[in-house]
């Protein structure tokens, strides 16, 4: 049957599966029921060969696809909703037979690709803490030998796979991939819509590649569900799409929260980091209004009196001392000067110093054989808890209703790890954040997890914007943000700009550079720079408001190719229409020159008041030259 760009096969005495190619679109692993050929991945799977197609039902975009395993007596819907060029898929397992069933994996998707190996690119990425987003493109030969499995007759057995544990979706690894044919340019970009642990993998067959996508297993994160007569098990939202074009307009269908493209300052990085008083924060909100910000986040610390709050967050009282007639005079003071009020909070952990932590029962907690858990200082909140879920909806309504906060940086800085129950804590997260939408509509949501430890869709589609890294460097900075617009919406994409004081001018426009090709995210001591720093920052936010509605409709493209963590030159487009936004950071580091190969002119946005860049036209590109050692330009391009 062909649906949208795709055809399935669903005829004959074989599952459901992609046409040109024998690997069905589900794969299941339940005790007792292993592989038919014996291997470590989610190919071949036993149940996954026995299903067969009972019924197909195509509702507008949606397409569901029923399958049954006589055997076990499982059934599986995949459900395929389609948008533009980009699909969703998630499977709903059912046990229809008369015993319990103990799944131990269930696939979202498996896509077979009748395409040669030999001709493919892997592009995925790895993340860390100061240093997210560093994608790697590849041969997939690199990672999946040729074996000549049609001389042997047989399947592979190995495959690349990538997991992510614990909470921190895209800690170590992003859920965001693909595969590029180098030859056609045809590619096949995927992500895992989930705030905790997952798994995708690429193998070979003798028919072709596959790629599987998955949540939790119990190979890599110990998960397992059973399923009693009658009971259904749904896995994790997962998504593939052809082209960066069609995985970012996906993105912007997916995401609820109401576009929102307001400046924000936030007091934390380089400037108070975590010490907030009224003293400190007066200037500061009066500089940021100054400079045009339009919301203020005070950041950590404006919960305790002491200098060390780490281990004693979660009651979320105003400290007494670093705000003596109540923080209530800062809040107001950031009103009266025209910015929308906002407050961090951590809001899945406790403290192990704070009174919370003997005020809650042992169930609100996670735990480990019967031990809460314990990472830096923090337990962890168990949100299937309604003692969990009562306080922090207690919180939530007291600081928006009573001290009129309008905007939460939403932080997360420990990870429990694969902890039992976490897949059911993981979804009981996202119904709590749903609820809270519902009841605070007008609430400004912003995703961060020790920078970008947890920007996966399963949040994201939630939340207005995501904090991209903690980099406190600025020099190093600029490879974040330039590569960040392949896993997260541009116009969600909070890169921190933080001038400062001692900066030159060149390195505060490098500064703000990194901030303006996504949602303007400021910081620093705007109140003790001069009237000529402020006025190049200034400058900056006008840039900003001159091309903050566009970025929610332009689609990201890198001229020199996604970013290297060493590049010395580095460069990041938004598309819109004939228009392009081009921003182009040249570091200490690198050649003065630089051929960009893109057509049209260079028309300079911003900084406009400093030296300008050599520019020169060749039948090549442009010829870009800046003396200075770290320098940036943002660029407006009209296409003929």
């Amino acid at each position: 049957m062909e649906w949208g760009n795709l055809v399935i096969d669903i005829g004959g005495d074989r599952p459901a599966r992609l046409r040109g190619t024998g690997q069905p679109l589900v794969e299941i692993l339940a005790a007792g029921e292993g592989r038919d050929h014996v291997s470590r991945r989610f190919s071949e799977t036993s149940i996954g060969r026995r299903m067969r197609v009972t019924g197909t039902t195509a509702t507008g975009d949606e397409l569901r696809i029923d399958q049954c395993d006589e055997r076990t007596g499982l059934t599986a819907s995949i459900v395929l909703q389609r948008t533009g060029r980009a699909v969703q898929a998630r499977t709903v397992v059912t046990n229809d037979g008369s015993g319990p069933v103990l799944l131990l994996g269930v696939t979202s998707l498996v896509a077979g690709l009748a395409t040669a190996a030999d001709d493919l690119d892997l592009l995925t990425g790895d993340s860390e803490w100061l240093g997210e987003g560093r994608w790697t493109r590849r041969p997939l030969r690199d990672v999946v030998p040729d074996l000549n499995l049609r001389m042997h007759g047989q399947d592979g057995r190995g495959c690349h796979t990538v997991t992510s544990t614990g909470t921190w979706s895209t800690g170590a690894r992003l859920p965001t991939a693909a595969l590029i044919d180098r030859t056609t340019g045809d590619a096949w970009y995927w992500q895992i819509e989930h705030n905790g642990p997952w798994r995708f993998e690429v193998g070979e067959r003798r028919d072709g590649i596959y790629v599987a996508l998955l949540g939790p297993t119990d190979i890599d994160h110990q998960w397992q569900q059973s399923l009693a007569p009658g009971e259904s098990f749904t896995t994790v939202p997962v998504a593939m799409a052809d082209s960066v074009e069609s995985l970012t307009a996906y993105r912007r269908k997916l995401v609820s929260a109401k576009p929102d493209a307001r400046i924000v300052f936030n007091d934390y990085m380089n400037t108070l980091m975590g010490d907030p008083t009224t003293e400190k924060l007066r200037p500061l909100i009066d500089a940021a209004a100054d400079i045009g910000a339009e919301i203020f986040c005070v950041d950590a610390g404006w919960y305790d009196n002491d200098t060390y709050w780490w281990d004693s967050v979660g009651e979320w009282q105003p400290s007494q001392t670093r705000f003596p007639r109540g923080i209530e005079e800062v809040i107001a003071r950031i009103r009266d000067r025209g910015m929308v009020p906002g407050l961090w909070l951590e809001p899945e952990v406790i403290g192990v110093r704070s009174p919370m932590a003997d005020k809650l029962p042992d169930g609100a907690f996670l735990q480990q054989g019967g031990v809460r858990v314990a990472e830096h200082g923090r337990y962890h909140l168990d949100l299937r808890h309604p003692a969990a879920v009562a306080h922090l909806d207690e919180v939530v309504d007291r600081l928006v209703e009573q001290l009129g906060a309008g905007y939460f940086k939403l932080d997360y800085n420990i990870d429990p790890g694969s902890v039992p129950g976490l897949l059911d804590h993981n979804r009981a997260h996202l119904a709590w954040l749903d609820r809270l939408r519902e009841r605070h509509p007008e609430l400004i949501l912003e995703n961060c997890a020790s920078g970008a430890m947890r920007a996966d869709y399963a949040l994201l589609s939630r939340m207005h914007l995501q904090s991209t890294s903690d980099q406190q460097d600025f020099r190093l900075y600029p490879p974040i943000a330039v590569a960040a617009p392949l896993s997260i919406l541009p116009e969600q994409a909070a890169s921190w700009a933080y001038p400062q004081p001692d900066m030159t001018d060149e390195e505060i426009a490098y500064a703000m550079c990194t901030g303006l090709l996504g949602r303007l995210y400021l910081s620093g001591r705007l109140d003790a720079m001069s009237p000529d720093q402020r006025e190049l920052v200034r400058e900056g936010v006008r840039a900003y408001h001159g091309i903050r509605n566009v970025l929610a409709e332009a689609t990201p493209v890198w001229p020199l190719g996604l970013p290297r963590w060493d590049d010395g030159w580095l460069a990041l487009g938004l598309r819109a229409g004939d228009t392009t936004y081009l921003g182009v950071w040249r570091r200490s580091h690198a050649d003065r020159s630089l051929l960009l190969p893109i057509a049209g002119d260079l028309e300079p946005l911003y900084p406009r008041h400093l030296p300008a860049w050599g520019n020169v036209r060749n039948e090549h590109g442009t010829v870009l030259t800046a003396d200075a050692p770290h320098s940036a330009r943002i660029f407006t391009i009209h296409q003929p």
